[in-house]
């Protein structure tokens, strides 16, 4: 797919990312100016849904806006709880920024469609209905493509259609630009797509869009790659995978006898703490530099023996994605039961001691743990390898499976848990990785740890693919672009 674009209102940098080239936008406050021309035509952008993206989205627009004649208007269904919500954040009916939903999108000239994806796959018809000629449709997943695509329909033919995607949950999006208010370019990347333009301004609409929620980088994509890589990647690295991983680690840590609170720190908090943050602000060969020879020996040992294990799981999720199934599987759940609610997460051992350990003040920093970090890079390089195995860019990649998750997500893990972590996140993705977090358990525990335990010869081939993997050039090329302070889940 091309990566490449033009604007007419924004100034777009071209970078080099592995064997490719990609044109971004480096986003800031200092172009909050911009928007009006890059809204061009429109008067008024109505944002559907109170969930996950909602309130981030509609704030951040509402801000970011503010002084132009742009009008931001909350659109709910008719006596939804959310709207009480709403009104706490500013958008009340008096004041003429919240209405009925379908109503708002009548009204609005860009309609951003925020609500749940099983929500939309049941109200897309009305939705299309309510959009008049000419106006624009805003996404910020694919999900309702996909769906689409699996009944055989697309969208109406008169209508632009973009997509402006955040890495990471709607917290995030709101948390960091809160935070960045005094700080030019903290936010959340984004990807974009345009889907559909009949006008020639669909493109400006979409940077513009990204540059009003505080994005500090934003990337082309299609829909298409964007749902497949996203909805994989929460049930991969994002969620399901180290949920899996963390509950496998703890198990073997305990069983070889270390105590609960130590194993603990040694599995989710090494994670979650300096892994995350390592790879964050150094990459991921920094993570086995920084351990001593004879730990190095039993990463190397640990990440072959994981690799394969984890990229067959990864490679079941994509298929799955890419025809539908779990596209069915989450519209299928939500028709059983509803939205909510939805099985217990932290309720094990493993998580109980995560409160206990938190709680205690005087405790240890977690360590970077050999094994630990072995089982979860393995599976971020799979996931990543099998990513650009798929045709996806190189900035897809390197959002989708490492920063968002250690930039991102991971902060939310560390502070309060796994639960805290997956539940902020929208249904499709708490659906997934409850999903298939107990398969990530399972196959490590069966086919990694039995082969690093049982001395069978690896692929030691894997660990110098590791090393010379283009994603470590990648990754140092867009640390430059990384969001200009750390979020802070709890400030």
């Amino acid at each position: 797919m091309s990566a490449s674009f033009t604007s007419r209102v924004f100034e777009t940098r071209t970078i080099r990312l592995g064997d490719t080239e990609e044109t971004i936008l480096h986003g800031g406050r200092h172009l909050f100016g911009r928007l009006p021309d890059a809204f061009a035509g429109i008067e008024q952008i109505g944002v559907i849904g109170w969930s996950s993206q909602g309130p981030a989205q509609a704030q951040n627009l509402r801000d970011s806006l503010e002084g132009s004649a742009i009008r931001v208007k909350v659109g709910l269904r008719e006596g939804s709880s959310s709207m009480a919500k709403a009104a706490d954040a500013g958008f009340t009916r008096e004041n003429g920024t919240l209405g009925e939903m379908y109503d708002v999108i009548r009204e609005s000239d860009l309609s951003l469609l925020l609500i749940s994806d099983a929500a939309m796959a049941e109200n897309y018809r009305r939705v299309f209905d309510a959009l008049r000629s000419g106006k624009t449709l805003g996404l910020s997943h694919g999900f309702l493509l996909a769906h689409l695509q699996s009944i055989g329909e697309y969208f109406p033919a008169d209508v632009n259609v973009i997509g402006v995607c955040p890495k990471g949950m709607g917290p995030s999006v709101r948390r960091l630009y809160e935070q960045g208010k005094e700080v030019n370019g903290a936010g959340i990347n984004c990807s974009f797509a345009v889907e559909q333009d009949i006008d020639g301004r669909a493109t400006d609409y979409a940077l513009g869009w990204a540059v009003a929620l505080g994005s500090p980088c934003t990337f082309m994509t299609t829909l298409e790659s964007e749902y497949k890589s996203d909805i994989f990647g929460e049930r991969g690295i994002l969620l399901g995978a180290v949920h899996g991983i963390a509950e496998s680690l703890y198990r073997r840590l305990v069983d070889n006898g270390m105590s609960h609170d130590e194993a603990f720190l040694n599995s989710a908090q090494s994670i979650t703490g300096p892994i995350s943050k390592t790879i964050s602000r150094s990459g991921l060969k920094a993570v086995y530099e920084e351990l001593s020879e004879a730990e190095q020996a039993t990463f190397r040992k640990t990440y072959c023996a994981a690799y394969h294990p984890a990229k067959d799981i990864l490679s079941e999720i994509y298929d799955d994605v890419a025809c539908g199934n779990e596209v069915r599987s989450v519209i299928n759940a939500t028709r059983r039961h509803g939205e909510y609610p939805m099985g217990k997460i932290d309720g094990t051992e493993m998580w109980q001691t995560g409160v206990r350990v938190r709680a205690d003040t005087s405790r240890n920093y977690a360590p970077i743990h050999a094994e630990t970090a072995a089982v979860y890079m393995a599976t971020m390089m799979a996931q990543a390898d099998l990513l650009r195995e798929r045709g996806h860019p190189y900035s897809e990649i390197a959002n989708e499976s490492i920063i968002e998750a250690v930039d991102s997500l991971n902060p939310y893990m560390d502070y309060k848990g796994v639960s805290f972590m997956v539940d902020n996140c929208s249904t499709t993705a708490r659906l997934g990785a409850r999903k298939w977090a107990p398969r990530f358990d399972y196959i490590i525990q069966q086919q990694a740890f039995t082969a690093a335990d049982g001395g069978e010869v690896q692929d030691e081939s894997l660990f110098d693919e590791f090393e010379r993997s283009p994603i470590h050039e990648v990754l140092s090329v867009c640390a430059e672009l990384r969001p200009a302070v750390d979020i802070s889940v709890f400030g």
